[in-house]
């Protein structure tokens, strides 16, 4: 019996599979750091629904579009992220002027998403919409 029949063909070794899976995971890490995506929404141009849909003095939670849309004043329009400024959770209330947080209960002005009550500290971000006639897409 000769030697080569007691060793199989060589397969690749230890290092050089562990050497290509740490080339696959550098390359997907640059990729997504090398993302133009500037951390906006990107589902612009996205309708959300329409004008009648959103009380006045009030709003409607769009929550697979992440926004929440409000009318503090009779046909005036804002839109602000849905994620609590406080540890991220989804916003799922508005009444009495305020958008409210069930992690901690805070709480937002419709208005500009200020604060109103803590333990939020930073404002909801403002999202960019447009409404043309009765329809609020985002911008």
């Amino acid at each position: 019996m000769s030697s080569e029949t007691l060793h199989p063909t060589s397969a690749p070794s230890r290092r050089t599979v562990v050497a290509a899976v740490g080339a696959v995971g550098v390359a997907l890490t640059l990729n997504a750091c090398g993302s133009d995506d500037d951390g906006a929404s990107s589902a612009s141009g996205t309708a959300l629904g329409k004008t009648s849909d959103i009380p006045e003095g009030g709003g409607k939670i769009f929550a697979d579009a992440g926004v929440v849309v409000t009318q503090p004043t009779a046909g005036e329009y804002k839109a602000f992220s849905s994620k609590c400024t406080h540890q991220g959770c989804a916003v799922t209330g508005i009444a009495n002027g305020v958008i409210t947080c069930p992690c901690h209960k805070s709480e937002f002005s419709v208005t500009d998403g200020s604060v109103k009550k803590g333990p939020a500290t930073q404002p909801l971000p403002e999202e960019k919409i447009s409404v043309s006639g009765d329809s609020i897409s985002l911008a």
